[in-house]
């Protein structure tokens, strides 16, 4: 159910998938239609909230070193679960898919929530975006091979 201060969320949500809907009926020119028998659908919620992933975890560290940078990351993570799970879990719903959230694993959390250092060892705000934002991440991805998904695309 969707309560009223979401009402908002929820017609924005609907009216992107008419949208794409409207695009993919009409094709890409060179592109190739396909289907795929998957029930399920892996998303990536959760990466930039729990490794740093935003623009403004940059500044919150900037203005507020390590303590500002945790406050926010906080925040994002606290408010994931009315902002944005229930919209993305519709969406995938409404294309017969069930959403799978790998990045909000209670064994992935519960890793990340036991790092000695805090945040520094899945970010380095100091260094560009791409590079040191969800470096964890970016580590990981190079280390078997997946370089070309490990910066900015």
């Amino acid at each position: 159910l969707v309560r009223p201060d979401d009402l908002e969320r929820a017609a924005a949500a609907a009216e992107a998938t008419q949208q794409y809907r409207a695009l993919a009926n009409r094709g890409c020119p060179g592109a190739t239609a396909y289907r795929c028998g998957a029930r399920a659908v892996i998303m990536g919620m959760g990466a930039d909230e729990t490794l740093c992933g935003y623009v403004r975890h940059a500044k919150h560290f900037k203005l507020g070193g390590e303590a500002g940078l945790l406050r926010e990351l906080s925040k994002d993570f606290n408010r994931l679960w009315e902002r944005n799970l229930g919209r993305d879990d519709r969406v995938a719903a409404d294309h017969g898919r069930e959403a799978r959230f790998p990045f909000l694993d209670e064994d992935v959390l519960h890793f990340l929530g036991t790092l000695p250092g805090g945040a520094q060892h899945v970010c380095d705000l100091a260094r560009p975006a791409g590079v040191g934002d969800k470096m964890l991440l970016r580590t990981c991805a190079r280390m078997v091979g997946l370089t070309d998904v490990a910066g900015l695309v």
